[in-house]
């Protein structure tokens, strides 16, 4: 039986953005191998009929021992599956993975879901990484990026490959996130952020326009949805007792969140690959206000189906946050049936399903 394996950092990123690349696999008749660390969707995945291998990683730490573990056990399980291809997703197990992959000539696919801060700002560490992305993707059969930035950093930085594909992101399942109703207006307007609470994601800006949003517009509503990381603890629990948000912690399903909400906001500043939480938001019929960033200007057409504000500016967010709330009901409801439009013609997850079936198909 032909033999993939995937390389992964997390069980739910892989469950919710690759289960159909996985099933469509599966229904052609590959054993599909999953390396990655335990968490709860596992069962999801062996449910479907993959075969799982634990194997702990540490997603943001730079412990070089750590790394050098984990590309010999990426070298040991590859020896021990023989696979025909090994699928990559996330910045260590695709370097690792290549550096492995190249090593012991197996037919390697990574997926560039988003450089990250260390690779994208002026560093030593950003040396090391592209060297390391230099030896890593020398061999790639083809290395899929997610927007086309990231393949510029690549060309600019002579990162060498073979053959590369641009995806749309993830892309998004279109029957998992259908068209949701719009909700109904009048003054109680509800936005909503999602996403991991940290800096790079702009959750500062987000705070900011909600505090001068609420004092101004008492009926408006500011939802934060995601993990939270330390530093924002106090902060958050502050601004909710002062009324200014409404914070829900980390949701598996933010369709509830999006079913009630009338605008997504997601500020960021992160090097992401493509956003999913835009790309699900625009799937539900939700107009979003981002940024210009790689990964989230691609999603929106400006003033078509929502709008792009200036990275780390609280004013310009405000603005645009000003400008959306100026619109009917009529015109906001016809900027989510725009994000749906945009999302089933450009970000439909089996345009993505079918880059990858080809090229897997393209070893027999």
């Amino acid at each position: 039986m032909k033999k993939v394996l995937i390389l992964s950092n997390h069980h739910s990123y892989t469950y919710n953005f690759r289960k159909e690349v996985i099933q469509e696999l599966i229904d052609n008749g590959y054993k599909v191998y999953i390396v990655l660390p335990y968490g709860e969707k596992v069962e999801l995945l062996k449910e479907m009929g993959c075969e799982f291998i634990d194997l702990p990683l540490d997603r943001r730490g730079m412990n070089p021992l750590k790394d050098i573990a984990l590309f010999f056990n990426y070298i040991k399980i590859i020896k021990q599956i023989k696979p025909q291809a090994v699928l990559s997703y996330t910045i260590k197990p695709n370097i690792y993975g290549g550096l492995a992959c190249r090593l012991l000539k197996i037919p390697f696919y990574p997926n560039i879901t988003g450089l990250g801060s260390a690779v994208e700002n002026d560093s030593f560490l950003q040396k090391i990484l592209i060297k390391l992305y230099r030896v890593a993707y020398k061999n790639a059969k083809c290395v899929f990026f997610q927007n086309k930035d990231n393949l510029n950093f690549f060309i600019e930085n002579k990162i060498k490959i073979k053959k590369y594909k641009v995806i749309p992101g993830s892309g998004v399942n279109i029957n998992d996130f259908h068209l949701l109703e719009y909700p109904e207006t009048g003054k109680n307007i509800s936005f909503v952020f999602i996403s991991r609470i940290m800096k790079e994601k702009g959750i500062d800006q987000y705070l900011e326009a909600a505090s001068y949003i609420k004092e101004k517009y008492p009926e408006t509503r500011f939802h934060v949805l995601g993990y939270c990381e330390e530093s924002y603890e106090e902060k958050l629990k502050d601004m909710e007792n002062q009324g200014v948000i409404e914070y829900h912690g980390m949701q598996d399903d933010v369709r509830k969140f999006l079913r009630i909400t009338h605008c997504t906001i997601h500020p960021t500043y992160y090097p992401e690959g493509m956003s999913n939480v835009l790309l699900e938001s625009a799937a539900s019929g939700r107009p979003i206000i981002t940024t210009k960033r790689s990964g989230c200007k691609e999603i929106v057409n400006h003033k078509v189906n929502g709008y792009i504000a200036e990275p780390k500016n609280s004013k310009d967010l405000i603005e645009k946050i000003e400008t959306f709330l100026a619109l009917c009901f009529a015109e906001k409801e016809e900027m989510g049936l725009k994000a749906r439009k945009k999302i089933e013609e450009e970000f439909n997850r089996d345009i993505v399903v079918k880059n990858y079936i080809d090229e897997i198909k393209s070893l027999d």
